[in-house]
């Protein structure tokens, strides 16, 4: 699902006067799979707190949140085409509202360790590049198919971005080489070997291909001499 989505989504990229190059199409399917996976991690989060007898408060206020703006739903749950904006009108609130209000949240935050100050530093960064409200709402669509909650996912996300920054780097521009294949990755963690309890620091985190394979490597029994791990030691590795 994901390899194919992201094809879509670099032909509708393809198309925009915004858009000219393989770093535009990575910039801007970023942002937008930021917030999509933003709002999946939030409803993670809800239902846990809900499981728990908790009370639990979005990041977000409800006008900016993925099923307000980008895939407002009726009560069955099917997206309300007359209440979803697209063309002008999207890049307006895109342009004018999201980002702005996004990009505060870097000083508002309690301290840069929050997701809250993350969140702000991105959209201080970049702006929306896409000239047409018309392929943004169709870049929204396509992203709105995807899932980011389970750990398999997440993992073919890590590697098919990979192959995206690959081609980033390619790309000319002084866009450099920001990609480090696996099969290095694996032979540098394997080098290190890692144990459970110490902490994995990737310093260049882009699509977290060190903390992905360090995780496997700690999971796998044949580098605990065989033993499946413990109850103790993968609440530690989680």
């Amino acid at each position: 699902m994901f390899e194919q989505t992201f094809k879509n989504i670099d032909d509708v990229l393809w198309k925009d006067a915004g858009c000219g190059s393989e770093l535009d199409y990575v910039e801007q399917s970023s942002w937008v799979l930021f917030l999509k996976y933003l709002d999946d991690l939030e409803k993670d989060r809800v239902s846990a707190a809900s499981l728990s007898g908790k009370a639990y408060e979005p990041i977000l206020r409800p006008q900016y949140r993925w099923d307000k703006w980008a895939m407002p739903r009726n009560k069955d749950g099917e997206v309300d085409h007359h209440k979803a904006l697209t063309g002008d009108d999207l890049l307006e609130f895109v342009n004018g509202k999201l980002f702005s209000y996004l990009a505060k949240f870097k000083t508002a935050a309690e301290s840069s360790d929050t997701i809250q100050y993350k969140i702000g530093a991105i959209f201080s960064e970049i702006k929306n590049r896409l000239q047409s409200g018309y392929n943004l709402r169709e870049v929204l669509n396509l992203v709105d198919e995807l899932r980011f909650q389970t750990s398999t996912e997440k993992h073919e996300m890590s590697h098919l971005y990979e192959s995206k920054i690959k081609n980033m780097g390619n790309a000319g521009r002084n866009g450099g080489e920001y990609y480090t294949p696996r099969p290095l990755i694996r032979s540098i963690v394997k080098v290190v070997a890692p144990q459970i309890g110490e902490t994995v620091y990737d310093a260049a985190v882009g699509s977290a291909g060190f903390l992905v394979e360090s995780f496997d490597y700690l999971k796998d029994p044949e580098n605990h001499g065989g033993k499946n791990l413990s109850v103790k030691d993968m609440r530690t590795l989680q």
